[in-house]
Order: structure tokens, then sequence, then C-alpha cells
């Protein structure tokens, strides 16, 4: 796999060697979805070739993002052996005329269809990561879908599996001590799974963050509010160093988390991917500033 000198993690007992910064290719959606920017087949194209020549090896996606998996198998199917490929699963979309419904539901069927019908679109034989996309461990221990995604990877289908989940359901699914990976929102503007991830790193579990670059903004494709007001009652601007933006900021303390082994950024815009991979090539942020970022959120929230 082609890397442009990015940084690379062990994503945990997976053994797999990713690039720290991963691609969440939830924009390429497409039209009749939901937010503000609609990216067309030829952009693209154009787009997910420029990730894999910036080095990133790891791109995520799922059946919830209307037709993003068909982007995937249409424009890179052919360079597979360049990236990791991780999906979702127990997802239920239905496009409506002008807007994408999306729900999911905890049934063997439904992740049996999604299996199938995610092969296709990716156009692969396999799977790398295949993650429940949320759920709870009563549940799919009730309903037997942890066997059931063993039973892919027995069959060859796919190689790992792993879960893509929150607060409060995150430490049932950790307990049960069956994942290779989990997927989990953090940044330095929504700490509040910081602990978790540590815990869920003692398991030797991969830690793919997602969220680390949030932020809000006139420019955001998702609006939040927020995080834009967590950002100013911290007055987090005092504190930025001179040069530095607020996008590499955030992305640069998500970075910092000792057990972060890939953060997926979803983004469109080229100007901002090549900023993103040059932001996590400067490293982790300095421990004093690390701190004082800390103590200015705590005391926001």
């Amino acid at each position: 796999m082609a890397n442009l000198g990015m940084i690379n993690k062990t994503l945990g007992r997976t053994g797999l060697q990713v690039t720290q910064i991963g691609y969440g290719s939830m924009g390429l959606r497409g039209p009749k979805t939901w937010g503000v920017r609609v990216v067309d087949d030829e952009d693209a194209d154009r787009f997910l070739n420029r990730v894999l020549d910036v080095g990133i090896n790891f791109i995520d996606t799922s059946p919830d993002y209307g037709v993003s998996e068909q982007r995937i198998g249409r424009y890179i199917g052919a360079r597979r052996d360049e990236f990791y490929l991780a999906t979702k699963c127990g997802c239920c979309p239905r496009q409506h005329e002008d807007h994408l419904e999306v729900r999911h539901d905890w049934k063997k069927d439904v992740l049996e269809r999604n299996i199938e019908s995610s092969l296709d679109r990716l156009r692969t034989d396999y799977i790398d990561l295949l993650q429940f996309h949320g759920g709870d461990a009563e549940t799919l221990q009730r309903e037997g879908l942890i066997d059931t995604l063993c039973g892919f990877r027995d069959s060859g289908l796919i190689r790992f599996i792993g879960a893509s989940s929150s607060l409060p359901n995150l430490p049932g699914l950790i307990e049960l001590d069956v994942f290779d990976t989990f997927q989990v929102p953090y940044s330095c503007l929504a700490p509040q799974h910081h602990d978790v991830i540590t815990s869920a790193a003692a398991t030797e579990a991969g830690i793919i963050i997602r969220g680390g670059i949030a932020h809000g903004g006139p420019d955001a494709e998702i609006e939040r509010p927020a995080l834009d007001d967590i950002w100013k009652s911290a007055c987090l601007d005092e504190v930025l160093p001179t040069g530095m933006s607020r996008a590499e900021l955030i992305l640069r303390y998500t970075l910092s988390h000792p057990h972060c082994h890939t953060t997926i950024v979803g983004t469109c815009d080229p100007q901002h991917l090549a900023e993103n991979v040059a932001a996590a090539a400067r490293g982790p942020l300095a421990g004093d500033l690390l701190q004082e970022i800390r103590e200015r959120v705590s005391r926001a929230l």
C-alpha cells in the first residue's frame, strides 16, 4: 500500500497498519439525502483517487451513506489493494424522493442483506472491517448477531468485526471482549469519551475516532452550534498558537490521545484534505497546551 510519509499506527489486535488520518465517506452520500453539500460523480471520482494518492489507506463507509459505497466501488475499486475498507451493518436506509431515511434493525436477515449489498456496491469479495452501526450488547447477543458476524468472518467475507457506538452503550460492548475495533466520537470540544476509549483499548481493540476534527461555523457541512459555543466559552482562541488554524488544533488534539490509532476525517475539499494531512504530520500537541485546553473545556462544559 502506498504511503507518502504518513504516520501509521497498528489498529489494535487486527495488526493492520493504518494511516493516522483515515477517510470518512459520509460526504459522498450524494443528492437528496441531508446536509448542504452535494458532490457529483465526477468530483467524487477525483476526490477518492486523491485520498489514495496522498497516502491514506483506511476508508470508512456505510449503507446509511446514500451512494457512498457505490462510488467507492466504482471509482477506486480497481485500487482495492491500496486501502483497508470498513463498512457497517444493521442498516435499513430508505431513499425517499427528497431525503434519505436512516434507521436500524437488529436482525440476522438485515445483516445478511447488508453484507451482500455492500460487497456488490463496493465491488470487492471481502471487507476488512464490518462494524455494527450502533446497537447495545444485550440486543446483539439476544439476536445472535455477533455469531452472524463471526460466521461472515469464518467464510472469508470479512476479516474483522467492530462496533461503531457511543455512551451509554459502549461499556457493555467493551465487556463482551469480542470486538476487534471500536469507533468512538471524540474531540477536544466533545471529550466525554476520553476514558472509555482507554477502556476499549485495554481489550487490545483498535480505536477509530470519528468527529475528531468536528467544528461548526458557516463553512461546516453540518452546523454544530453547541460545539461553537464550547469553543467560545472555553476561550480557545486565546491559546491558539500563531499560524495554527482551529481545525489543526482540534485534529492534533484528537491525535494526541494515546489510544487513537486512526481518526476518520470526512471532507470533500481538496485543500482541506491537504491541510489535514499536513497537520497530522506535525504530530501531537505539546503537553502544556493539551492540559490548558482540557482545563478550559472542562470549565466550559
